[in-house]
């Protein structure tokens, strides 16, 4: 029978072991560098859902390669294939706090004069390497712009809920 674990809980600040991962975990047992097939749902807490892939094929990555935050690799941590787990990633561990350095006052000059401009608007900008960087319409007059820059996940706790297919060794 497969096991579900569907009552949210908040993650602690991960710690790094310190010893090899493969002695804390079975084979069974997702650890990092397991390969893993997964569905997962991101929503806020008051249950709007942020993206998910329930209704379409499974996604398969290596765990700790860099592809999801390591908050939400934390959640998947020695579970097996056919669980389903529902956890609460605080913000700090997610997509991080609101870092008050990442709101930039801009001349409105810098904008084309057609651009309409709204609270909420995203823009993506281009930094001095050639990058390009969303950021946010705060608030706006004639003269200057305030653009946040911080992901638009910032400071929110996420639920995070996976459904583990299956678990491989790399």
């Amino acid at each position: 029978m497969d096991k579900i674990l569907l009552n949210d809980i908040t993650l602690a600040p991960l710690e790094e072991p310190e010893t090899d991962s493969d002695s804390l975990y079975s084979p069974q047992q997702l650890a990092p560098g397991r390969l893993v097939t997964l569905h997962f749902e991101l929503s806020l807490t008051d249950g709007e859902i942020i993206d998910s892939n329930f209704d379409n094929q499974p996604v398969m990555f290596t765990v700790g390669d860099g592809n999801i935050l390591p908050g939400f690799e934390q959640a998947i941590y020695g579970l097996s294939a056919g669980e389903e787990s529902a956890v609460i990633v605080p913000a700090e561990m997610a997509f991080g706090q609101q870092n008050p350095d990442n709101l930039h006052r801009l001349p409105r000059t810098s904008f084309p004069l057609d651009l309409a401009l709204e609270q909420g608007l995203m823009i993506n900008f281009t930094d001095s390497a050639g990058n390009e960087q969303p950021g946010v319409i705060k608030t706006f007059d004639a003269n200057r712009v305030t653009v946040d820059f911080n992901h638009p996940l910032a400071g929110r706790d996420i639920r995070f809920r996976v459904k583990i297919f299956s678990i491989a060794e790399q």
